[in-house]
């Protein structure tokens, strides 16, 4: 595999830092069976997908990860965890439109496929409101439903009171503590405060020891997300998906972003009564949030390399053959 980096400049001047990721045969990487355009999570960064970009490159696709306002190498050094300082939001939905439109002008005519990892999906969820029709196919990892109605209420007044009383970059650890806290309770004896994210205990040790996850997100990104959240849910959004559009969701059973299976299964029902016939899903046993960076990740990484093989080998024409 050979990696690439480069600074793509959004409509509003910001610069992101974007990892493009080839296969080393030269045709495959000049033509590429497909693009996948990975969209990371929360308080992480794209460069952890790495691995997975291994497997995809090799299976003759080209990858392509941007890290968001606020993370990874776009954001400053004061700029962890704060996306704009209005409609972050919007804007962070906008970047990934904005990377897309390159990446078809880059690779005209190719498959080009979205896969979202927790706020990821969410955000692939936003896009596939607006723009589904525009991708061959989408994957939500760790992904789950908007919360009940009283409970997004609940969590966006918090964030507004605790942006009224830092300011937009102040970093709260109640709402830190609102978000997280629960994570862990259905995890006997945790050794680690991010046990939660998987059972591959390296993996958390990374997590914990990289400067680039886990950091406190400002208030004014709190507000960012809860909003967008709720926003991602409208239902005039998501009868404007495409009902043919091929989804893959894939979680741990143990996964508390997806409500430990709960809210999962609730976006899937969802989709069901949407008329969305497309949809697949795998809910691993024992699995915790990041199943790409699970103990069977190999096992989970295979499972979705032949979805996505699926996929291509129904496109009409010669698209996505090898």
């Amino acid at each position: 595999m050979r990696t690439e980096t480069f600074r793509h400049r959004a409509s509003d001047g910001h610069e992101l830092h974007v990892y493009r990721w080839l296969p080393d045969d030269d045709a495959l990487a000049h033509k590429p069976r497909a693009v996948i355009q990975i969209v990371h999570g929360l308080v992480e960064h794209a460069a952890r997908y790495a691995a997975t970009a291994e497997a995809m490159t090799a299976a003759g696709f080209v990858v392509y990860a941007d890290d968001h306002r606020g993370h990874g190498h776009t954001a400053g050094p004061d700029e962890l965890g704060f996306f704009a300082e209005r409609d972050g939001w919007r804007r962070v939905v906008d970047d990934k439109l904005e990377l897309s439109a390159r990446i078809r002008d880059a690779f005209p005519g190719t498959p080009h496929l979205l896969l979202g990892h927790s706020m990821g999906s969410f955000l692939c969820q936003m896009i596939l409101g607006e723009r589904g029709a525009d991708y061959t196919a989408v994957v939500l990892s760790g992904t789950a439903d908007a919360p009940p109605r009283p409970l997004q209420i609940a969590g966006r007044l918090a964030a507004r009171v605790e942006r009224r009383r830092l300011g937009p970059r102040g970093r709260s650890e109640v709402l830190t503590k609102l978000a997280f806290g629960t994570y862990n309770n259905g995890i006997p004896k945790p050794r680690h405060e991010f046990a939660w994210l998987s059972r591959d205990a390296e993996v958390v040790a990374a997590y914990a020891d990289d400067p680039l996850c886990g950091f406190t997100a400002t208030t004014q990104l709190w507000n960012d997300l809860l909003g967008g959240i709720s926003e991602m849910a409208e239902p005039a959004r998501r009868q404007r998906i495409p009902r043919d559009v091929p989804i893959y969701m894939f979680s741990g059973e143990r996964d508390p972003v997806g409500g430990w299976g709960k809210s999962f299964r609730q976006l899937l029902a969802v989709y069901a009564a949407l008329g969305l016939h497309r949809v697949d899903h795998k809910l691993y046993p024992g699995g915790r949030h990041e199943m790409l960076n699970e103990l069977n990740r190999d096992e989970v990484i295979e499972d979705l390399l032949r979805w996505i093989n699926g996929v291509l080998e129904h496109l009409p024409g010669d698209a996505g053959e090898a």
